[in-house]
């Protein structure tokens, strides 16, 4: 008989694996299954990088249930989530809209004891729905589900942005190879950011070590910082002459009007808003537990040259 909860991760991209690799090693860990959803068609691979994958996943001792969030419906997985005591969601990126909800849907009605649902990011009850990004609408309808039910145990938690989405060219703020550092909304508004082995180890936290955290939403970062300090950290790490442009809400709204279908002009809108992007360190789940997870200096250490 083992004390720790069986456990099954929705998704092995960088969140899942980073999950997975901190739920392996965490101390309060005794014992208790760990297992991955995957679609059928990747547990059965012939593809030599996926197989690669796969073999790095079973040797963290995982498990994997086959199934297909996309695809499979409620009660389909309802049937897998059945066997599990938690269930951890770590895949939302490309995912059809409505796909939040079927799995919420699945979660409750398989009776799940404990829910940690894909909702690593910023903080949408603050945001508020009808934003730019008409897929937060969609995370505030799963917080409505959870929070209308006392039978499955709930935490959401909140993120900020990933840490390396700030280097997306995409998003806009750091163009290493344009040398740019641009700010949304302001110079002086505040972002809170994760990097995604962070927030998995917080996820293995909250699994293995939940103390009095229940059907509610905790935050943790591994930094906040003003777009100006961004600026003065990048220019610091990589030398050299950079270009600072601000994009102020102004701006962003009238991109979004001539690209309405921009998935990333949509989170650049919501973050030129700033609502619920940025909260201070010391509320942070990781804050009051002592645990320090990197912070945007460290990051750029870490990183190449350019």
């Amino acid at each position: 008989m083992t004390n720790s909860p069986s456990i099954l991760l929705i998704g092995a991209g960088e969140l899942g694996t980073a999950a997975l690799e901190a739920l392996a090693k965490h101390p309060k860990r005794d014992g208790g299954k760990i297992s991955i959803l995957l679609r059928p068609s990747t547990i059965s691979t012939q593809d030599a990088e996926k197989k690669k994958q796969n073999e790095h996943l079973r040797s963290l001792g995982a498990e994997f249930e086959a199934g297909d969030i996309a695809n499979d419906s409620v009660s389909q997985l309802a049937d897998v989530f059945r066997k599990h005591h938690t269930v951890i969601s770590c895949s939302g990126f490309g995912l059809p809209a409505g796909t939040q909800i079927k799995l919420s849907k699945a979660v409750l009605e398989a009776g799940t004891p404990r829910y940690l649902p894909w909702q690593w990011g910023i903080n949408y009850d603050a945001v508020g729905a009808g934003s730019a990004q008409d897929l937060f609408d969609e995370q505030l309808q799963v917080r409505s589900l959870l929070r209308a039910q006392s039978k499955t145990d709930w935490v959401i938690v909140s993120t900020g942005l990933f840490m390396s989405f700030l280097f997306l060219p995409a998003f806009g703020v750091v163009d290493l190879a344009e040398r740019k550092v641009r700010a949304l909304g302001t110079w002086d508004a505040k972002l809170t950011l994760t990097t995604s082995r962070d927030i998995g180890r917080m996820a293995a936290e909250i699994a293995y070590d939940p103390r009095d955290v229940s059907h509610q939403v905790v935050y943790i970062a591994g930094d906040t910082v003003t777009y100006e300090r961004v600026a003065e950290l990048v220019q610091k790490r990589f030398g050299g002459e950079w270009t600072r442009e601000l994009w102020d809400a102004a701006y962003l709204k009238e991109k979004l009007k001539e690209r309405p279908d921009d998935g990333m002009v949509k989170y650049t809108n919501v973050w030129a808003v700033g609502k619920g992007v940025a909260w201070d360190m010391e509320k942070t789940l990781n804050g009051q537990r002592g645990i320090e997870l990197q912070g945007l200096e460290s990051y750029l250490k870490d990183m190449p040259d350019t």
